[in-house]
């Protein structure tokens, strides 16, 4: 059995769009893996893909010190999921992005996880130590977090791309989360 992942992200200038999609270059990285990538706008079209998905990787903007509003309103929309318990035991993990070094991501990060726990499904860490050095010279981890994903889009007029060691770290979450998935699925 292939580990299918479903990736809902919300995204306000592209930047988190793009961090999603390194997180989905990740997990496609992993052999068999199927991964469906759903913009937040989109979940109760594409329901189907959320509730079949072994793993949910949610994410999103840090806005303000917190998560997004469409990320929060589709969080606020799941309660009858939560409350015939669909989704428990399934993976879940989270990525978010801001425009400063902090930004208060950890806050966002720490929103997820407890959405996650709320719905019954099991956490997948960052697993990654903090800032060092790929072989290609990344500075992987260079948030140094451990809950998620953190990225940084410096630059106030969101023209900039996420830093590319951060996208690097998202596709090692992917990665992460798929190969958690297969390992899930044989329990």
């Amino acid at each position: 059995m292939s580990p299918k992942i479903a990736i809902l992200y919300h995204s306000g200038y592209g930047h988190t769009e793009r961090q999603a999609r390194a997180v989905e270059e990740g997990a496609r990285s992993f052999e068999g893996a199927s991964v469906s990538l759903i913009p937040v706008a989109e979940w109760e079209a594409r329901r189907a893909e959320l509730d079949a998905a072994d793993a949910l990787v949610l994410g999103c903007p840090t806005y303000m010190g917190s998560m997004s509003a469409p990320m929060k309103a589709f969080m606020d929309g799941t309660g009858g999921i939560w409350h015939s318990q669909l989704w428990k035991d399934k993976l879940a993990a989270g990525f978010t992005n801001s425009g400063s070094p902090s930004g208060d991501k950890f806050n966002t990060l720490v929103g997820l996880a407890t959405f996650a726990a709320q719905h019954g499904m099991v956490w997948v860490s960052l697993g990654l130590l903090p800032r060092y050095r790929d072989e290609q010279g990344r500075e992987i981890n260079r948030a140094g977090s451990f809950l998620g994903a953190m990225a940084q889009s410096p630059g106030a007029d969101h023209a900039n791309e996420p830093v590319e060691d951060d996208l690097q770290t998202a596709r090692l979450l992917g990665r992460r989360v798929a190969e958690a998935a297969a390992r899930w699925m044989k329990r």
